[in-house]
């Protein structure tokens, strides 16, 4: 009997051992699971914190490139304005000297005709009356 009482034994052993490492895989495999998914949720929180940070970059990018290109457009409108008031500025003062160099040209030519004696004055109108006079009075002498 000894013999069956061992070999119960050895068998009773045998189960609780089996029971023990059923029961040892089983928790090891609720960890695995719980750390599977513990580091699922952590790498989806990852991603999705990536994603708002590149979203925001995105975002202050096309905010930082509007700004520019609006500061830009500021800019080239300054730019135009300046121009065509320096336009219209230059054309005055163009306008202003062509006048002043035509009024020069044109006393030039005044006192070049007074000078020649073809010039149309008030005291040449005098001088006329004079040249006559003494024409009359050569005559009447001659006479």
């Amino acid at each position: 009997m000894a013999s069956h009482d061992q070999s119960y034994r050895v068998a009773e052993t045998k189960g609780r051992a089996e029971e023990k490492t059923e029961q040892t895989m089983g928790t090891m495999r609720e960890k695995a699971e719980a750390a599977k998914d513990k580091t699922s949720e952590r790498s989806q929180q990852a991603k999705d914190k990536a994603s708002e940070t590149t979203q925001g970059a995105k975002e202050k990018t096309s905010s930082t490139a509007q700004s520019a290109k609006e500061k830009a457009a500021e800019a080239a409108q300054a730019a135009r304005e300046k121009a065509q008031a320096g336009k219209e500025k230059t054309g005055g003062v163009l306008q202003k000297t062509g006048e002043q160099v035509k009024q020069m040209a044109q006393g030039a030519a005044d006192a070049v005709k007074h000078t020649l004696g073809m010039g149309k004055d008030n005291n040449n109108e005098h001088v006329e009356d004079d040249k006559q006079q003494q024409q009359q009075q050569e005559g009447y002498n001659k006479d």
